[in-house]
């Protein structure tokens, strides 16, 4: 299940052609980020990334993605571009069955 992540990653990288920017991996149930939430957030099943990037890219990437099957898209576009970000996943609900998918938000 991870490798077909990592491959569709891979593919979207080379579909869109440019170097993708992941700030943000697998996380534990320990992890800053996830004890604050009730449940486990897709970090922790390894089938979630965040990826910095903003303007023309972030676009870019929302469309190739949702056009790829990623099925849930956060986006992060307010503050400092050093800041900016998306969050891609695919996540089912059969694996987290409190998650909502395909679905798109906002941070």
């Amino acid at each position: 299940m991870i490798d077909e992540f990592m491959d569709r990653l891979q593919n979207l990288r080379d579909h869109l052609g440019f170097p993708l920017t992941v700030t943000s991996g697998y996380r534990s149930n320990q992890h800053s980020a996830e004890v604050v939430k009730d449940l486990p957030g897709a970090h922790t099943y390894g089938l979630a990334v965040d990826i910095a990037t903003s303007g023309d890219r972030a676009w870019s990437l929302v469309g190739e993605a949702t056009r790829m099957g990623f099925s849930g898209i956060g986006i992060q576009q307010r503050g400092p571009h050093r800041s900016r970000f998306i969050h891609l996943d695919t996540l089912t609900p059969d694996i987290a069955r409190h998650h909502v998918r395909p679905t798109i938000w906002s941070y």
